[in-house]
């Protein structure tokens, strides 16, 4: 009777898929030691990291200032020279000195000229770069937040996104068109690797770490090589990932000096390509890191860059609170936060004590919070400070603030476990979260006033320029028949796109007096305007032209620009002022000049040009703050309301128009093409 009963056996499919390794959570530098087994806390994926920074760093590509005159004569208008021809030469951009590299500037090349080759002119051009290098740093920056959540801890990760996200700092550097700015770039991908522990098998980390500071360096600035120095400590004396016997250390010593210094040798070549570009560009060779090393350094007493201007130790401190506000303090704490943490709260940097022949996480950590620490000492050393100098550590500056709010969480969590006797409570606690929500929302509010305030407050001179390109030029080609004028009621948003190439035939000059320093560069200004500087109370050195190339760029005998290997007479090295760079004021079509009506100063080089209605009508003028009549918290930051922007005085930016001159070349082209010769 048994073989008529019949059994039936359920099994569960077979997943043909390969299981995926679970990742352990708690294998950073610091560990959680509360709720360890809990859900693990919100960080964004790369990928989405990736797409809520782009969106902040396009915002700012888009709307925030040019934050220095360097950035334009320097570099966007070299680039301009190489796109288009023409353009302002500083003497750093002669083969003179040959302390700017071209190496760098044709870097941005390609997007500069992917609008032209849409037909959609120079304004896009500008703007396409930027958005370029704010699309980079966001790759950068998302980067080194997964790192941070894999390699150190998941709540630093999380403390260091949104305090890289919401920044005021990184709003400003992330699309800067500077050298620091690619520093910053190439320091944070470096960093990222850098977190790893140093390892006799990990030799991927020492030579794209070494790679990458060293591109930083050579392609960028040379002397944000220094912070590279903790990375390179490590890789010379500390275990890291190692575990090494007394009797073998010599041996490993020996294994690790060998790597570095093969990794160093691969990453010179990177000078190559980079001296070659600078020496066909220059006409001549240059190694133009060394030569900003030699100016800078070896200048002697005569030159270097005290004659640009020197400032007080606490620049960088009243600075870097401006535009990091409260991540500041957390920041330089950090350090002396790991000590605390390492008396009171040691289970935080392991569950086990290392052994003798291993490096302890506190070292490995004390080596990730240094380089903030080296390069604001040696910056804070130099006499001559600017606020691009500290954009290389900017990322670092939030990596330090975000340890050092995760390691104050950590005592108060001591204190809270040491004062109710349960750790069971504190787990259960939302005190903790809260606290560290609150200063991450502080910070980001703050900053965000910040922006907001450098958008009102600033941003007259690129929409002054816009108000020449959008409007003013094509009413002067409307009202001389050269442009078909607008229907009544047209919109702006509905206001077709303007070829401005018959304004070559007004021949306008555009002069720059006391507001030099503002111009945003020639990407700014239609072709056929020529820009000059008037003389002023400034006596130090302003750019020169470079020789005019009106050659379409091909690169055909490797370099079609002979401009950047000529230097000018007159430009030197020591802030000489050369008179032959100005222009009579009489010869100025346009002029932007800055107005202050409540305290007004004028001088016989710098008259009130913005009053002078006789000569001169006023185009456009916009709002411009008066710092110097401004109280310290309202000029700093913005706030809605006239409570707040009451206290603030502020002046007129203005466009202004040489009633007389343009007049006169306003009927002279209208007769032109009235006889059909336009």
């Amino acid at each position: 009777m048994a073989s008529n009963v019949q059994t039936l056996r359920l099994r569960r499919k077979e997943d043909t898929k390969p299981s995926v390794p679970l990742v352990s959570r708690h294998s950073g530098i610091l560990q959680d030691q509360l709720r360890r087994s809990a859900r693990k806390p919100w960080n964004p994926d790369f990928s989405t990291a990736v797409r809520i920074i782009l969106l902040i760093r396009v915002a700012a590509a888009m709307y925030t200032n040019i934050q220095d005159c360097d950035e334009v004569f320097n570099f966007w208008e070299p680039l301009h020279y190489i796109d288009h021809g023409h353009g302002f030469q500083t003497w750093e951009v002669t083969p003179l000195y040959a302390i700017r590299s071209w190496a760098y500037v044709l870097l941005h090349l390609i997007p500069a000229r992917l609008p032209l080759t849409l037909n959609l002119g120079k304004r896009p051009a500008f703007f396409a770069v930027r958005i370029t290098l704010a699309v980079v740093s966001t790759f950068c920056e998302a980067k080194l937040c997964r790192t941070v959540v894999e390699k150190v801890n998941e709540r630093v990760g999380r403390y260091l996104f949104f305090m890289l996200l919401f920044s005021a700092g990184m709003w400003n550097a992330a699309p800067a068109l500077l050298p620091s700015s690619f520093a910053m770039y190439a320091t944070t991908i470096a960093f990222t690797y850098s977190l790893e522990p140093s390892s006799i098998k990990n030799k991927r980390r020492t030579l794209f770490a070494t790679m990458l500071f060293a591109t930083g360096a050579i392609v960028g600035w040379p002397f944000a090589l220094a912070l590279s120095l903790p990375f390179v400590f490590e890789e010379l004396f500390i275990f890291g990932g190692d575990r090494v016997e007394p009797s073998s250390r010599r041996p490993w010593m020996m294994s690790r000096w060998k790597r570095l210094f093969i990794a160093g040798l691969v990453s010179a070549l990177i000078f190559v390509p980079v001296t070659a570009i600078d020496s066909v560009a220059y006409g001549g060779w240059n190694i133009v890191p060394w030569n900003i090393v030699r100016y800078n350094v070896f200048g002697g007493s005569e030159r270097g860059p005290d004659l640009y201007g020197t400032a007080p130790w606490y620049f960088y401190i009243l600075n870097l609170l401006l535009n990091f506000n409260v991540l500041v303090p957390l920041a330089f704490i950090s350090l002396p936060s790991l000590a605390v943490t390492y008396r009171i709260d040691r289970k935080r940097l392991g569950m086990s004590k290392p052994g003798p022949d291993q490096s302890s996480p506190f070292t490995l950590l004390a080596l990730r919070l240094a380089p903030l620490y080296v390069w604001t000492a040696i910056l804070t050393a130099q006499a001559h400070k600017e606020e691009r100098f500290m954009f290389p550590a900017y990322p670092l500056i939030c990596f330090n603030a975000a340890v050092a709010l995760y390691l104050i969480r950590g005592w108060m969590e001591v204190a809270y476990i040491s004062a109710t006797k349960s750790s069971y409570r504190a787990s259960r606690s939302i005190i903790f979260g809260a606290i560290t929500c609150t200063v991450i929302a502080v910070t980001g509010l703050i900053s965000l006033f910040r922006v907001l305030a450098l958008w009102h407050y600033y941003h007259a001179p690129l929409s002054v320029f816009n108000h020449l390109e959008a409007v003013e030029l094509p009413q002067l080609l409307n009202v001389t028949g050269l442009l078909p004028p607008l229907l009544p009621g047209t919109e702006e948003i509905d206001r077709p796109s303007v070829n401005l190439a018959p304004i070559r035939a007004f021949d306008l000059r555009l002069c720059l007096g006391k507001e030099w320093h503002r111009f945003p560069g020639h990407y700014l200004v239609p072709n056929g305007v020529k820009v000059d500087f008037v003389k002023s109370e400034f006596e130090g050195l302003l750019p020169a032209h470079f020789k005019e190339s009106h050659a379409k760029l091909t690169f055909k005998g490797w370099w079609d620009r002979p401009g950047s290997r000529i230097t000018p007479a007159s430009l030197n090295d020591l802030n000489n002022e050369a008179l032959e760079f100005y222009v009579p004021i009489e010869s100025c079509d346009y002029l932007v000049d800055l107005d202050f009506p409540k305290h007004p100063v004028s001088s016989h080089l710098e008259p009130r040009y913005a009053v002078d209605n006789e000569t001169w009508e006023r185009v456009l003028c916009l709002p411009f703050l008066d710092a110097s009549h401004s109280p310290l918290l309202t000029r700093m930051l913005w706030l809605p309301g006239s409570w707040w922007q009451d206290k603030n005085e502020f002046g007129d930016y203005c466009l202004l128009k040489n009633r007389e001159k343009v007049y006169m070349k306003e009927v002279e082209v209208a007769s032109l093409v009235q006889e059909g010769k336009l």
